[in-house]
């Protein structure tokens, strides 16, 4: 299979037709056009200006990722025998995409410790056992983790029900992506979110694409693209590996582009996997050279700024070469570019965020943002690019081990609650608690949480030390049957547009969007907002709550909470009678008045990390593949970089010579974590010479357990690896 000479174009149309037919063209069109969020990223599709309708009111706004995910919900129910035909021994060496195939799960599941099968039991007694459980057990002793894919209210009322239960381990998925950002973010601007709207975005005439690519993740980020190098704008991209839909993309909705492609990247710039921080310095050290910098923005509205000057001049520029992997004079064109821009957009993923630095990566694109003024004022500013649709959103409502003072007070005040004082822990925290034998229960709200989490054998070993692991899900992934605790329960849930009452998602825009919901495809699955009114209502009867727990089943009351409790979410009381999405109040920053304590934004100086990598080993990043989503793999062919299966390691031509190696050679590849075996080597000239790119969440076998010190996200790049040739067998 060769690699696709650019993103987008025939096999895309090809490719959404056959989902089509999958999923049934006249069923999945009216899915679509429901008025419901996208299941996919938050760029913001969906929502009371109907379904494939953009927060502008742009129409058709369509991509294969919210096919993939409709069609996925679309699918038959898995039937009854299934549990009875396939042990879990043998559901242990299915990949992901059968398991995703699998069907929509309907029953209620358990499988205890030395079962060979799940079986089937009622709602009754599942939701029997985890009450038992919680109640038997120290609150200290549970956790709560929340995915990317729920609503607003399905996560506010279970964060509720463990903080009156008394924990405060309530995490999601967050800390294995973005919280790097915002972290960085609210150290810079006071506010961990995207600075900019949509609408902003879209007149932007230079946007720095930096360590992401939405060519795969986010293909409706790419009409923004392009549309920017048709109006005559910029776009730098700054990515270890060259892929092809960031160099040319074929729109199959505009016959121009689909016939002759866009060019995307104006400038290409490949760092070294973890140089970003240094290639970022050395644009900034640059932008002060040949005095581009706004001086006036930086005196008036930034602190830090001859401290942050005072370090860029002291920098040497052999050595910000050397440590980026960036020639000068690649640096020096994209400092040229940027300061003609007029309108300049930062918008980076996790290439940025996923090092143990990831924080202070986010720290020098703002730097870089402000040295310009390209921060509060309008058709400029900062942009994470979130994943999954309501990533942010969750956080937004509570969903975090440490509440903001604000929220705690407004939660204490509105419920009569005792918010628990005990420090939380993060996402991977608790893995760490629960392997040394300090946590007994936890309970997911959708995810994969095994997939997600790195070091995949110590996370196996902690989940397997659990009393109880509970799922709230929809379809049957890897964690299901890879992190098995000594009971596991899965509870079918709805989808997103099968809910029965309307629900929220946030964008990366900081947008509220409301979902109708809509009819329910298969009997069994449950509103998870219904399962978690249910679970609280028993759960804490007779521990002197006076809540009605019952009532908060209906999302309409939780939204008049979450309106009441949350800062900006006011105009959630009244959503039900308006309508009216909105953007949260205090985030999009228009003006140069942040919100920090004394409104101004703070500039960061930071050292260099040494990237010295021991000889013969290479630097590893793991990612995603075309046909996958986070950690649910659609199709199992790579189709923008030519590669069929997931068994393999890309590497340059140049290093497999140099390592003694063939193409197609198997290999173990090995970190000071763990090893994979038999992996096929596919020669990649698109990536870095030195660097290596493997698919996640197979590789995370290989990932550490090595965070970054003030967001705690792992690092899930710049992994050292040596590889081993497999003996050939006789």
């Amino acid at each position: 299979m060769k690699p696709m000479k650019a993103g987008g174009g025939w096999p895309v149309i090809r490719y959404a037709w056959r989902k089509a037919i999958e999923g049934g063209p006249l069923r999945l069109f009216r899915a679509m056009r429901s008025k419901n969020a996208c299941k996919s990223c938050a760029l913001g599709m969906g929502g009371q200006k109907g379904g494939m309708v953009n927060e502008t009111g742009q129409f058709p706004q369509v991509c294969i990722k919210s096919l993939q995910a409709m069609v996925g919900d679309l699918q038959d129910a898995i039937p009854a025998a299934f549990w009875s035909e396939h042990a879990v021994s043998e559901l242990q060496n299915w990949t992901s995409h059968r398991l995703e195939h699998s069907g929509r799960l309907v029953q209620p599941l358990l499988l205890r410790s030395g079962d060979t099968h799940f079986q089937p039991i009622s709602w009754t007694e599942a939701l029997d056992r985890i009450i038992a459980k919680l109640r038997a057990i120290s609150p200290a002793e549970t956790f709560w983790y929340f995915s990317g894919r729920s609503s607003n209210e399905a996560s506010f009322l279970l964060q509720l029900l463990a903080r009156f239960y008394g924990s405060n381990h309530v995490n999601n998925v967050s800390y294995y992506c973005h919280q790097a950002s915002g972290v960085g973010l609210t150290s810079v601007t006071g506010s961990g979110t995207a600075t900019l709207s949509l609408d902003d975005l879209q007149h932007a005439d230079v946007v720095f694409l930096v360590g992401g690519n939405p060519a795969s993740n986010h293909p409706r980020l790419m009409h923004v693209l392009m549309h920017v190098r048709q109006r005559g704008g910029q776009v730098v991209v700054i990515n270890p590996v060259r892929e092809t839909g960031l160099v040319n993309f074929r729109s199959p909705s505009e016959l121009k582009s689909l016939l002759f492609g866009t060019e995307i990247a104006s400038l290409y710039l490949q760092p070294d996997i973890g140089g970003d921080l240094a290639l970022l310095s050395a644009i900034a050290k640059r932008i002060d050279e040949i005095g581009a910098s706004d001086e006036a923005f930086l005196t008036d509205h930034c602190n830090g700024w001859p401290e942050l000057r005072a370090q860029l001049q002291r920098f040497d520029w052999p050595e910000l070469c050397a440590r980026s992997g960036v020639a000068r004079e690649q640096i020096d064109q994209a400092a040229q570019l940027y300061a003609k821009g007029r309108n300049v957009v930062f918008a980076w993923t996790m290439g940025i965020t996923h090092h143990q630095y990831g924080v202070e990566n986010v720290q020098a694109i703002a730097n870089l943002a402000l040295m310009r003024g390209m921060v509060g004022r309008p058709q400029a500013g900062l942009l994470p690019i979130r994943g999954h649709s309501n990533v942010q959103g969750m956080g937004s409502v509570g969903v975090t081990p440490k509440l903001k003072e604000a929220i705690v007070a407004r939660l204490e005040s509105h419920f009569g609650l005792r918010v628990p004082t005990t420090p939380g822990l993060d996402t991977l925290a608790c893995l760490e608690a629960a392997h040394a034998g300090r946590m007994r229960a936890a309970l997911c709200l959708g995810g994969n949480l095994y997939g997600a989490s790195p070091d995949s054998a110590f996370t196996r070993e902690a989940l397997a030390r659990l009393d109880l692991l509970v799922h709230l899900s929809t379809k049957l992934n890897t964690g299901h049957v890879q992190g098995l605790a000594q009971e596991t329960l899965i509870l079918p849930v709805l989808a997103r547009d099968e809910e029965p009452q309307a629900t929220t998602q946030e964008s990366m825009f900081n947008y509220i969007r409301l979902s109708d919901g809509g009819p329910t495809r298969h009997a069994g699955p449950r509103s998870e907002v219904q399962v978690i009114a249910t679970l609280a209502a028993e759960v804490l009867h007779g521990r002197g709550t006076t809540l009605d727990w019952q009532a908060m089943a209906s999302t309409g009351r939780i939204r008049e909470a979450i309106a009441a409790v949350i800062p900006g979410f006011e105009p959630m009381a009244t959503l039900d009678a308006t309508r009216e999405e909105f953007h949260v109040q205090g985030r999009l920053f228009h003006a140069p008045r942040f919100a920090t304590a004394d409104g101004r934004a703070q500039l960061h100086v930071h050292s260099l990390p040494t990237l010295d990598c021991e000889e013969g080993r290479l630097r590893l990043m793991t990612v995603r593949s075309e046909g996958q989503f986070n950690t649910v793999v659609y199709e199992e062919e790579d189709l923008y970089r030519g590669v069929v299966g997931r068994d393999v390691i890309l590497l340059h031509p140049e290093d497999i010579q140099q390592q003694g190696l063939a193409a197609n050679q198997r290999v173990t590849v090995r970190s000071s974590t763990g090893a994979l075996p038999d992996i096929r080597i596919i020669p990649f000239e698109s990536i870095k010479a030195g660097n290596a790119l493997m698919y996640y969440p197979e590789a995370n076998v290989l990932v550490g357990r090595a965070v970054d010190p003030q967001s705690h996200t792992p690092a899930y790049k710049n992994i050292a690896i040596t590889l081993d040739p497999t003996p050939h067998c006789r």
